[in-house]
């Protein structure tokens, strides 16, 4: 159970986050995040757990393009390409996580948390996932204009999902 945040977390995620923690420890696989909209709410909750926090590596919040590109080396080119919220700059940062971090596995999460841009899609999240020797994994979610908590919520479950079967699976 998480301590400090355990009031405001779904029970599914809690419990998703003590699977994820317990199965990288039993494995031996640190894990790193580079987080966007989530703004390091993924790196707080792999830190929460008494006992467990010992598989987190680091975290990034790179919430601009200059933090992305100076924290995890993704090519300023790559962003203006493709934008911030797209598939290749979740892999992009997922990987420079990686790479960086020495750490078994990344999970990247960039979207639009709240209300975007005019062309820009509230609640469109992209994430990454990384890990040493395997294909970065990629997944695309439209969690609709339900505002910045409920959005991050959910990127937090989808992350220890990934995580989950990332660690379970190595």
């Amino acid at each position: 159970m998480t301590e400090t945040l355990s009031p405001a977390l779904p029970n599914d995620i809690e419990a998703s986050i003590e699977r994820v923690l317990k199965a990288a420890g039993d494995r031996g696989v640190t894990l790193a995040t580079a987080e966007s909209c989530t703004g390091g709410l993924i790196a707080s909750v792999l830190t929460d757990v008494e006992g467990r926090s010992h598989v987190f590596e680091r975290g990034y919040v790179v919430y601009t393009d200059d933090a992305k590109a100076d924290e995890l080396a993704v090519p300023l080119r790559l962003i203006e390409q493709n934008g911030a919220v797209s598939e290749p700059v979740a892999r992009a940062m997922a990987e420079g996580a990686l790479r960086s971090s020495g750490a078994g596995v990344a999970i990247a999460v960039t979207g639009f948390a709240g209300p975007a841009g005019p062309d820009d899609e509230p609640g469109l999240v992209h994430f990454a996932l990384a890990a040493a020797e395997a294909p970065t994994v990629h997944e695309e979610h439209h969690f609709g204009d339900r505002g910045r908590g409920p959005v991050r919520l959910e990127c937090l479950r989808t992350a220890m999902r990934m995580l989950e079967r990332a660690v379970t699976n190595r």
